[in-house]
């Protein structure tokens, strides 16, 4: 049986305040959890026996062997799976990310966990190996954001920073592309391989501080040009338009 004690520590890591103060996170699902088993320390494991992996015998891991019912109990999913874990963060510094020779993603104030999950793994697809956030965007360590992530969360390296000023020294080395609606066509622009690729908040877009910082901004068009539609893409979606059109551009002019 589950103590207590336990239960209460899953619950109370559902919170930002308590996830950041014991540097402590929960992941759930057996893809997720097999994937941040190879890059997280894992502390805690409550798991139903047929979930049981190898890897978890080699290794310095609280696991209890637990009902489907006991699962469901402690899980923060409205759908309860094989298996949840407790991990430590993962610390970095900002300062070792280098943009040269690489593609980058900046997020900019997004606030809901499912498009921040989704972001992280679109990441993943394509190659893309940091994402450097504002203070203002959603916590990637949210029990929705991990959950949406299938496991990229794993091979994505995260920073939180101040955007502006990260930005404004990435802009002497690559170009720094926004995403706006009243930017260039994302495809009739030069886009080289190498450049940090700014997508911003799910309602009002990249901030104005954001974009003084920018060398250029970047529009994804509705077809045909004219046509009555949607205000905007899902920032999730817009990111994997530019992310795939700039991969596009590599493989074909490359």
């Amino acid at each position: 049986m589950i103590s207590k004690n336990k239960i209460r520590l899953v619950r109370q890591l559902s919170g930002k305040k308590f996830r950041c103060e014991n540097a402590l996170f929960v992941a759930e699902g057996h893809k997720c959890v097999n994937d941040l088993l190879n890059s997280f320390e894992c502390v805690w494991m409550a798991c139903i026996e047929s979930y049981l992996l190898p890897v978890t015998a080699n290794k310095p891991i609280e696991v209890q062997i637990v009902t489907a019912d006991e699962l469901r109990r402690i899980s923060l999913l409205e759908t309860p799976q094989d298996v949840l874990a407790i991990f430590k963060m993962r610390r970095s510094d900002v300062k070792c990310v280098e943009v040269e020779g690489a593609l980058t993603l900046a997020i900019d104030g997004v606030q809901d966990a499912g498009n921040m999950g989704t972001i992280i793994r679109i990441a993943d697809w394509f190659g893309i190996e940091n994402i450097v956030c504002s203070q203002g965007t959603v916590d990637i360590y949210n029990p929705k954001c991990v959950q949406a992530t299938m496991g990229a969360l794993a091979r994505v390296n995260l920073f939180y920073t101040d955007l502006p000023a990260f930005l404004k020294c990435a802009s002497e080395k690559v170009t720094v592309f926004s995403t706006t609606l009243d930017g260039e066509n994302i495809y009739q622009t030069n886009l080289p391989s190498s450049a940090v690729l700014v997508m911003g908040n799910e309602g009002n877009g990249v901030s104005d501080a954001v974009r003084e910082v920018c060398d250029r901004a970047l529009f994804i068009p509705s077809f045909p040009s004219g046509r009555p539609t949607s205000e905007s893409l899902n920032v999730g979606v817009a990111t994997a338009v530019a992310c795939a059109e700039i991969r596009r551009r590599t493989i074909c002019e490359g």
